[in-house]
């Protein structure tokens, strides 16, 4: 009788994880190779996910794997919409681990915080967005599937011979989200671009602004969104940015959670969060400006008086809420009717082109992931309705809203177009999912060059036996030293847990308590005209006036999670966490800390 052959523990665990993977529906489980603390996995694709990027297919990583139960009724995939990126080479994710641990930071000047949006696009290059091929009723189903992949396919090799991958930065390499983009443009009669105040360069592409009011001839309204999380000053200055560069631009400031800015800050508010009871979305600063610039595009076309009153209701509603809690405004509103589109929706239908159609005007919402186009739909209608989280690629497929009889919301899919941006600032800016990253700690060395992150939470350099005596940081330091502070250590050796750390970091600026802001060119030398511009003044008024006035306020200190999702918290906001009786993070600096640094850490609750 043959020696039985040895079977390790090891090799058993690794039998049990390839069973389990077999059993959700996946090929072998291939495990990464990187020592990464996220436990995050590279598998082998589905047989059942749409790749419409068949000659790039080795080149793409596709991000937010859900569990597969096999296909619907229907045909639906659960991951027909995953995030589909180029996957960065293993050399290149050692190189750039190499240089966090070697290159020392410098503190960048004012000016090279200042983006100029000619740098990010270079409109009429190749980093435009793919479009929808022209069709006809005589075509199948499957005819024009087919002519949209091959499009995508030319598309993407434009854009790939052209740049280098090092150049270009992450953007949507998935054929079905771009459908869902389609769609809700062929839909609206008025299209929201939605933008981030703290680099709105980085969301807005002129290709789609050219599409919009050029090829379509529709409205297009820019949303600076979360305009807490920046000075008045230099919400203003973007403002003015964006008119003079594409004047047929309607601008609206717009932020769910205003604060008042005359409210003294504490610098050591940065971990800690203000938990706010009350009526959070009815406080939303922009609805009103929304509506009027709806009013001079429709010019009496659509009945918007209902919308007026519900602006006024919850205008009214919000100055006698006693902080009774979610539940309360919920039952007090009424009901809003939501229409989960499916892929029925996404089949050949007329290009129809008949504006404000049964005396509706519809609303389409788009942008990038993590801007905050769901949270402005929740800020709309005044309650939760829209479904959201801080994980790129939340909203899956679009859905339709209907505000009030005449008016409908459309909340499309988050896109990222291609551009020359840093992927470390993609990173920052929420483009890319904190949790799935391979190589955070470039990410964090483009933050800590930007602003003084070792100075706002008080680390300790890992080598620094006198506290007083300066070191040189890199950003392995920075990492190594606030998982010392913080106490993120590995399971098996006890060492500092430096992935974990650098994720906490980036999370700390996704959600604002690390508030990197970026500038429109010429800032710096125009900053006193700013501060002293009429609109800073009034914008500071109207948000004192809709501010925290009346809403109960406690702080706690907050226990930074490495996971996707803080524990119990699935659905908070990705850019505007602060619903009933949810979280809301604050960043704060004192007024010493802001003179030397203005734009470190900003003192406001999260947007």
């Amino acid at each position: 009788m043959p020696r039985k052959k040895p079977f390790s523990v090891k090799q058993k665990k690794k039998q049990l994880q390839d069973k389990r993977e077999r059993k959700r529906g996946l090929q072998d489980g291939l495990r990464s190779s990187s020592n990464s603390r996220s436990g995050s996995r590279e598998r082998r694709e589905e047989q059942t996910d749409t790749s419409d990027g068949e000659s790039v297919t080795h080149h793409i990583r596709r991000l937010n794997q859900q569990p597969s139960q096999g296909l619907g009724p229907r045909g639906y995939d659960p991951n027909r919409y995953r995030l589909h990126f180029e996957r960065d080479s293993r050399e290149e994710v050692e190189r750039r681990k190499k240089a966090a641990r070697e290159q020392v930071l410098q503190p960048v000047s004012a000016e090279l915080l200042e983006l100029d949006i000619q740098e990010v696009y270079q409109p009429g290059s190749v980093l435009d967005f793919p479009r929808r091929p022209p069709w006809s009723y005589e075509m199948s189903k499957e005819q024009l599937m087919s002519q949209e992949e091959r499009s995508f396919q030319e598309y993407l090799a434009k854009i790939h011979g052209a740049y280098t991958s090092e150049k270009l930065s992450y953007f949507e390499h998935n054929l079905e989200t771009w459908r869902q983009l389609w769609r809700v443009l062929e839909m609206s009669d008025i299209v929201l671009l939605i933008t981030d105040i703290r680099h709105p360069v980085v969301n807005f592409p002129p290709a789609l602004y050219e599409y919009v009011t050029g090829e379509l001839g529709l409205a297009l309204v820019l949303v600076l969104n979360k305009v807490d999380l920046a000075p008045p000053a230099l919400v203003v200055a973007w403002k003015h940015y964006f008119h003079q560069h594409y004047p047929q631009l309607h601008i609206v400031l717009f932020t769910s959670f205003p604060r008042d800015p005359r409210t003294p800050q504490d610098p050591s508010s940065v971990l800690k969060k203000s938990r706010r009871r009350g009526r959070g979305w009815t406080r939303a600063l922009g609805p009103e400006q929304l509506l009027r610039a709806c009013e001079a595009i429709t010019v009496g076309k659509v009945d918007l008086s209902s919308w007026r009153e519900k602006i006024a209701r919850d205008v009214a509603g919000a100055t006698w809420g006693n902080g009774s809690g979610e539940e309360e405004e919920e039952e007090d509103g009424p009901a809003v009717l939501v229409e989960q589109q499916t892929d029925s929706v996404m089949e050949p239908t007329s290009p129809t082109r008949e504006h404000y159609k049964d005396g509706v005007v519809t609303i389409g919402c788009v942008g990038f992931p993590n801007v905050g186009k769901s949270s402005l739909i929740n800020g709309l209608v005044g309650r939760k309705v829209v479904s959201v989280s801080r994980t790129p690629g939340h909203t899956r497929y679009f859905q339709t809203y209907f505000l009030t009889p005449s008016v409908k919301l459309c909340d499309c899919p988050g896109l990222i177009f291609p551009s020359l941006l840093p992927r470390q600032l993609q990173v920052l800016a929420g483009i890319y999912p904190i949790a799935q990253i391979q190589e955070p700690y470039t990410a964090v060395g483009y933050l800590a060059s930007r602003i003084p992150v070792q100075v706002l939470l008080h680390l300790r350099h890992p080598e620094a036996k006198d506290p007083s005596a300066e070191h040189p940081w890199c950003a392995w330091d920075i990492c190594e030293a606030w998982a010392e502070k913080r106490g993120y250590k590995t399971a098996k050796a006890a060492r500092n847990d430096v992935y974990r750390a650098a994720n906490s970091l980036l999370r700390l600026a996704l959600d604002g308590r690390l508030s990197l802001c970026f500038h429109p060119p010429g800032y710096s030398e125009q900053k006193g005209t700013w501060e002293s511009h009429p609109e800073t003044t009034e914008l500071m008024v109207l948000q004192g006036r809709v501010g925290p006035a009346g809403d109960e306020e406690e702080e706690e200190e907050e226990e930074l999670s490495s996971s996707c999702e803080e524990e119990g918290e699935e659905d908070r906001d990705a850019d505007e966490e602060g619903e009933g009786d949810e979280d809301t993070p604050t960043s704060a600096p004192g007024s010493s800390l802001a003179a030397r640094n203005p734009y470190a850490v900003l003192g406001e609750d999260e947007c």
